[in-house]
């Protein structure tokens, strides 16, 4: 009988996979030694793999080139980077190695923005997608870039009133874009997104208020599915009403030119993980190119904004098994080093789950285990696999150290859980590393951040260091 947790990964999944790899009994990510970075740097340990930001971007540009010159497609590819996903400067300047756009959220993204021009990784030419609800001060960071001389910066309208806030601020051209409130998926507690004008009334809206308004050019229609791109007939129904608009659109409007069709692509969230992303984007390509077709009016520029497909499969957490907890005849809980809360609050917040495996001991046997964080939350745990529903790891020994990594995690988690901030139970904030390969494909490492220090706990409460 195989009882090694490695034979049940090989047994499970096919395995290993191209990221994931062992070697004497350790895991490898993308060829990482990963308990040589633990001897290293100790654990709890977040680390971002740069160069899979750009292997991402590059993969999705050549998918929708293919796509464009097999079906024959009149117009532009525009890949777009959200800053929502993680606004961090090492994500940013490594995605902008690559060509592409950036999309923002909010205000102080617009100072980022100015940051990267400055700092000549953002080129003048350079697409900024201006979405989010806009009020003073963005308003304000907006005007102030397009003043500037960023002709490319488009403030995509989301509702009646932001034109004219925008339009009370300057007296420059303005190029916009209208963002489709789409309607949600029937399983969501409110019909319609908040966010964008409705279906119905995005053309009436352009004749009363652009049309016949000189200062104003409508070049873009911005379509975003909160579940992101999937291939099932509630994202084909909704991408199939949003070209209904934009063909409408595009009769009375000779200046659209561009579609950006929000949403992002999944990542890779298990072992067993399958998604066809050629099929789906040469069906979306497809799909954009018959609409036009049928109804007489020149193809758009397609434009995406991938947030989490570009930086989410470059992360990752490290953690060690500090002790196991025997509550009754059935669960054994392991007490990881850290906080599920802290460090990937996605898993408690909405249940994400995460690629999660063992670093060390394949070659024991296995047991099934509930994952416990330190904070005293009941809430603070980890407790289900999708394949499996159920978490088996490598057994348990208190003189042999057991590690534990969870994958793809580079998307949201920092933000969300308040990088440099306050943590739940005042759980301190891992050290994070950053890794990337020479031009020889040796691993260079190189320190972020230190784990946070209780000094930097007690300020931010007001407490005075004695």
């Amino acid at each position: 009988m195989n009882t090694k947790y490695k034979d049940l990964i090989e047994q499970t999944f096919d395995f290993p996979q191209e990221e994931f790899h062992t070697k004497h009994e350790e895991l490898f990510f993308h060829d990482i030694n990963l308990m040589e970075l633990i001897k290293q740097y100790g654990t709890p340990l977040k680390f971002t793999y740069l160069p899979k930001i750009s292997e991402n971007i590059i993969k999705a540009q050549k998918w929708f080139n293919n796509a464009i010159e097999k079906l024959n497609y009149k117009g532009s590819y525009n890949y777009s980077y959200c800053t929502k996903s993680s606004h961090f400067r090492y994500v940013l300047e490594e995605a902008l190695l690559n060509d592409i756009h950036i999309e923002t959220s909010s205000a102080f993204d617009i100072d980022i923005v100015k940051s990267l021009k400055k700092q000549g990784k953002l080129k003048d030419s350079a697409f900024v997608l201006c979405n989010g609800f806009k009020r003073d001060q963005y308003i304000a960071n907006i005007v102030n870039l397009i003043e500037g001389g960023h002709k490319n910066c488009i403030p995509i309208i989301d509702n009646y009133e932001e034109l004219n806030l925008l339009l009370d601020e300057t007296k420059s051209k303005l190029n916009i874009g209208i963002r489709i409130a789409s309607e949600e998926e029937p399983k969501f507690e409110f019909y319609t997104s908040r966010l964008g004008i409705g279906y119905k009334n995005i053309v009436s809206f352009y004749e009363k208020k652009i049309a016949n308004n000189p200062q104003v050019a409508l070049k873009m229609l911005h379509f975003f599915i909160n579940t992101g791109i999937k291939d099932n007939s509630y994202y084909w129904n909704e991408l199939l009403k949003c070209l209904k608009v934009y063909t409408q659109l595009k009769k009375v409007c000779p200046s659209l030119n561009s579609l950006n069709i929000g949403g992002g692509f999944p990542i890779k969230n298990s072992l067993a993980f399958e998604y066809d992303y050629q099929y789906m984007i040469e069906e979306i390509v497809n799909q954009i190119k018959t609409a036009c077709d049928e109804e007489g009016v020149d193809t758009p520029n397609i434009f995406t904004e991938f947030g989490s497909f570009t930086v989410g499969e470059s992360g990752g957490a490290l953690y060690e098994v500090l002790y196991q907890k025997k509550q009754n005849d059935r669960e054994k809980w392991n007490m990881i080093n850290s906080s599920f809360i802290t460090t990937l609050p996605d898993s408690w917040a909405i249940n994400k789950r995460f690629i999660m495996l063992p670093v060390n001991k394949w070659n024991h046997n296995y047991e099934r285990v509930l994952l416990g964080g330190l904070t005293c939350d009941s809430d603070d745990y980890y407790n289900s696999e999708q394949h499996v529903n159920a978490i088996y790891l490598p057994e348990y020994e208190k003189n042999n150290p057991l590690y534990i990594g969870f994958f793809n995690t580079g998307a949201y988690q920092e933000s969300i859980g308040g990088f440099g901030g306050l943590q739940h139970c005042l759980i301190p904030h891992p050290k994070h590393i950053l890794i990337t390969k020479n031009q020889n494909g040796e691993i260079i490492t190189q320190l972020f951040k230190e784990q946070q220090k209780s000094t930097e706990l007690l300020s931010i409460l007001g407490y005075e260091n004695e």
